[in-house]
């Protein structure tokens, strides 16, 4: 499928209704953060959604769309979340997610992109010159990421319940 913003858009507004769906009225045993950088739980996918929306794609689109002199990113912190959604209910997160979420959407709406903005680039601090389309597809599989980090973990909690039937569940491999 070939990049289209319209497509983009549809996918990045309903993920915070599908998590929103899916994790609301889980038991903590399902969701809860451990706390460990190296295996994130749904709370702290959540959370680094939230934390990824309010300083990743869309301040990065922002500098690509400006074309100034000075066209590198921002930082990001990959694990940004960590201290800022420490203590906080996952239905508060969900609901942060959600209208964060919209505000994004609505910002880029809003430009009203002409195809040739697509192709402007900015500068990433590993990867060199990355054009906007780049930037939004990634943003757009980035979500798509996470939904199956959040399957996977989930579906760890069982990985030896599941007895022998393990062999036959590729999320569990």
């Amino acid at each position: 499928m070939e990049f289209a913003v319209e497509r983009s858009i549809e996918l990045l507004s309903s993920t915070p209704g599908t998590l929103r769906a899916w994790l609301v009225g889980l038991s903590d045993e399902w969701t809860v953060s451990a706390g460990d950088r190296d295996e994130w739980q749904p709370y702290d996918i959540v959370g680094h959604l939230i934390h990824a929306d309010e300083t990743d794609w869309i301040p990065r689109a922002r500098v690509i769309l400006a074309q100034g002199k000075d066209r590198r990113f921002p930082p990001f912190d990959r694990f940004g979340q960590f201290e800022r959604q420490q203590g906080r209910p996952l239905s508060v997160l969900l609901d942060e997610f959600a209208a964060v979420r919209k505000r994004c959407i609505d910002e880029l709406t809003g430009w009203n992109l002409t195809p040739e903005q697509f192709d402007l680039s900015g500068v990433h601090p590993e990867f060199g010159e990355v054009s906007l389309k780049q930037l939004l597809s990634t943003w757009v599989v980035h979500d798509l990421t996470h939904i199956r980090q959040i399957a996977t973990a989930m579906a760890r909690r069982y990985e030896t319940a599941v007895g022998p039937w393990k062999a036959y569940l590729s999320i569990l491999n």
